[in-house]
């Protein structure tokens, strides 16, 4: 509709998948999928439920009548039983036992941490798929001298794919996170209205065993080895808040990348793709702006600040609950789900298509690398019986007159050039060329990153090579 505001989040950023998880279709059938297991469960205890009632309302689990509960909710003002009474109109025969002895947060708060695990899953899923792009680059491009950067000044080098180890590891960690977090998430469960379990104690006539068994049943049912030990009315909010900050954690990642591409595409080193036709600016025909890159950091940036609501939230729930959760979190859960699954689509399209423009690079070692390499050259000098104090004075005076035409004159550093032409150092052109070659700068960076892709990418990519295959899907 374009009389209303639509949010860019479905049309620009995220994909199918992550929309689906947070639609009203996946919401509401999963609902109906806890009051089937509900149904379920209190008929294996005891209660006089029918299996012909269990079966009718299965038999309408996707078919939802949204106009009825509509309708309804327009008359009770309340979501949760109008979808009950809409239920009931498909469901004849199951519907005195429909929702039996629940409260509205057994089908909300569940679905929501159902909802929940299942965005991790497709997060975690596409984190996945960006470590293996990214480790592929890793060592392809293990060997390449480049600049390291300490401040942004230039510093001791690393090569090109050592430095996109840094960015692996970083989604390694944010991976181990999301673990931790799916291997301990906990349903609600069946815990009635204050979380005393009231009203199943009545249902199983003080049966406290039965009340225990259908909270345990339940949460089995819908795939959780454990509900909480606990509850008010709702879980804890401050699973909410946790599940953000994992978000965040991602999104710090995937922040830190992109300002790194970024800043390589100025200096010409790197570039994100560019398509054959794109425009990078509407005045400047030349530029290739990197849009993509820009565009992580922007949604990124939103993640990070919207993980402060549930924090906020969990801090400020009363007793067994207050109702001012409800309109924040619709927002800052979905929408933080949904703005990460648009930076994840960007940086797995972005690592599987960077271009390294090598000449580039080597022009700008080439351009440091001799004042890096001095130390080098005075101790090959000194082992051939050279005066250090002496050798480094010498080196002092030509760095300065080369620093002095590189910042003053605007012309390349001919360090190395003063060298070779000064005796005093005894050296012939190949051996100071051999000594400052790239390669011998780099350290073990090589060796690190083989090292480090077999210990701790490997692994990871074996044991989910189910996972792997994700589409680079870029709406816009």
């Amino acid at each position: 509709m374009r009389d209303q505001y639509n949010t860019p989040l479905n049309s620009r950023y995220a994909s199918k998948e992550m929309s689906y998880i947070f639609s009203e279709d996946k919401k509401f059938t999963t609902w109906r999928k806890l009051w089937v297991a509900l149904a379920e469960c209190e008929k294996e205890l005891g209660l006089n439920i029918t299996d012909k009632q269990i079966e009718e309302l299965k038999s309408h689990i996707n078919d939802i009548n949204y106009d009825d509960a509509i309708k309804r909710e327009k008359e009770v003002r309340h979501d949760v039983m109008s979808h009950v009474y809409a239920y009931g109109l498909q469901c004849p025969t199951a519907k005195g036992i429909i929702h039996l002895g629940a409260t509205s947060c057994y089908v909300g708060d569940n679905t929501d941490i159902i909802i929940m695990r299942d965005g991790l899953l497709l997060i975690r899923k596409k984190i996945i798929n960006i470590i293996d792009a990214l480790s592929k680059f890793a060592e392809k491009n293990k060997d390449i001298p480049t600049l390291g950067f300490t401040h942004l000044q230039p510093a001791q080098l690393t090569t090109v794919g050592k430095r996109a180890t840094l960015w692996i590891q970083d989604l390694v960690m944010d991976l181990e996170n999301i673990d931790f977090v799916l291997s301990n998430l906990k349903l609600r469960g069946v815990k009635g209205t204050t979380g005393t379990q009231a009203s199943f104690m009545e249902l199983f006539e003080g049966d406290e065993s039965k009340v225990k068994e259908l909270d345990k049943l339940v949460a089995n049912k819908m795939g959780f080895s454990k509900s909480f030990g606990v509850t008010g009315q709702t879980y804890p909010r401050k699973l909410d808040s946790i599940v953000l900050n994992t978000l965040s954690e991602v999104a710090q990642s995937a922040y830190k990348f992109s300002n790194d591409l970024r800043l390589l595409q100025n200096m010409k080193e790197m570039e994100e793709p560019f398509e054959k036709n794109q425009i990078g600016s509407s005045a400047m025909a030349y530029k290739r702006n990197p849009m993509r890159s820009e565009r992580i950091s922007g949604l990124a940036r939103f993640v990070i600040t919207a993980s402060l609501n549930p924090a906020i939230t969990a801090s400020t729930q009363w007793f067994e609950r207050t109702l001012d959760d409800s309109a924040n979190k619709r927002l800052s859960v979905s929408e933080s789900f949904l703005a990460l699954d648009g930076v994840l689509n960007l940086y797995l399209n972005i690592s599987e298509n960077m271009v390294v423009y090598k000449k580039v690079i080597s022009a700008h070692v080439n351009n440091e690398l001799p004042f890096m390499a001095t130390e080098n050259i005075i101790m090959e000098c000194v082992k051939r019986g050279g005066d250090r104090q002496e050798l480094h004075e010498r080196i002092r005076e030509h760095s300065m007159a080369a620093a002095q035409r590189v910042k003053m004159d605007g012309l390349n550093n001919d360090l190395i050039d003063r060298i070779k032409n000064d005796s005093f150092f005894n050296l012939t052109n190949e051996e100071i060329d051999n000594i400052i070659d790239p390669k011998k700068f780099i350290g073990r960076a090589p060796g690190q990153v083989v090292e480090f892709i077999n210990e701790y990418v490997k692994p990871i990519l074996e044991n989910n090579k189910d996972l792997l295959g994700e589409e680079a899907i870029i709406n816009v």
